[in-house]
């Protein structure tokens, strides 16, 4: 018997979705167990608060991290105002935590956000997230509220980040292939474009993510149900 061979590399790609797309379901699916198990029953309902065509271009989009053609990790943002977009529907699958999927993901949102023609970033998480409430403040979100502060008396954890003007778009409608290494960019629902392996730092500096080893690595991101008025 011979050596055995290395097993192949992961191929992450990052998509452009519709939310009521068959790929999304599994992101659907899985957001509303949790918030109903962290919030209770009526938690659920948050997945159809808002239609179909907020997440989805020129003032919203869906996008999906596959891997090996299946979806792992994905987020979207919708418009909250002229000059601001809002980040929700921060998704990992609960087998694929803690490999850097949401950084991924979050920072492709932000330069599409850039794209189509935000200069801010808004989103709010619930109190019974602390792994969203790390991820955020990691990848350089202000809290609108007192870090120290017990989050139940909180309640909805708001958050926000000013966008730096991007030169290039994040996702495009060819057929190409990014370089591994580059700025994570996701492609028209069609034509999907492979997503490096990079995540984004507090300072918008890339570094590479490695294999998730048990236990250890960045923590993934779930947008908490509630924000101020209703819920999230």
């Amino acid at each position: 018997m011979g050596p055995q061979r290395p097993a192949p590399p992961e191929t992450t790609v990052l998509r452009a979705a519709r939310i009521d797309d068959p790929l999304a379901a599994p992101l659907v699916d899985e957001l509303r167990r949790e918030y109903t198990a962290r919030y209770g029953s009526a938690a659920g309902d948050e997945m159809t608060r808002f239609p179909v065509s907020d997440f989805a271009p020129p003032h919203g989009l869906l996008l999906l991290l596959l891997l090996d053609g299946r979806p792992v990790a994905g987020g979207a943002f919708r418009r909250y105002d002229d000059r601001t977009a809002e980040v929700k529907r921060m998704w990992t699958a609960s087998a694929h935590r803690r490999r850097g999927y949401a950084r991924l993901v979050l920072a492709a949102l932000e330069r599409a956000a850039a794209a189509a023609g935000y200069g801010r970033v808004h989103l709010t998480t619930g109190p019974r997230q602390p792994e969203a409430r790390g991820l955020y403040l990691a990848a350089g979100y202000t809290p609108g509220f007192d870090v120290a502060a017990d989050p139940e008396s909180v309640g909805p954890l708001a958050f926000g980040k000013d966008l730096p003007p991007f030169p290039q778009r994040p996702w495009r409608t060819e057929t190409g292939t990014a370089a591994r290494g580059r700025e994570a960019r996701s492609a028209a629902p069609d034509r999907p474009v492979p997503a490096p392996r990079t995540a984004r730092t507090a300072g918008d500096a890339p570094r590479p993510v490695p294999p998730a080893a048990p236990g250890r690595g960045p923590l993934h991101s779930c947008t908490g149900p509630f924000r101020s008025g209703g819920g999230r």
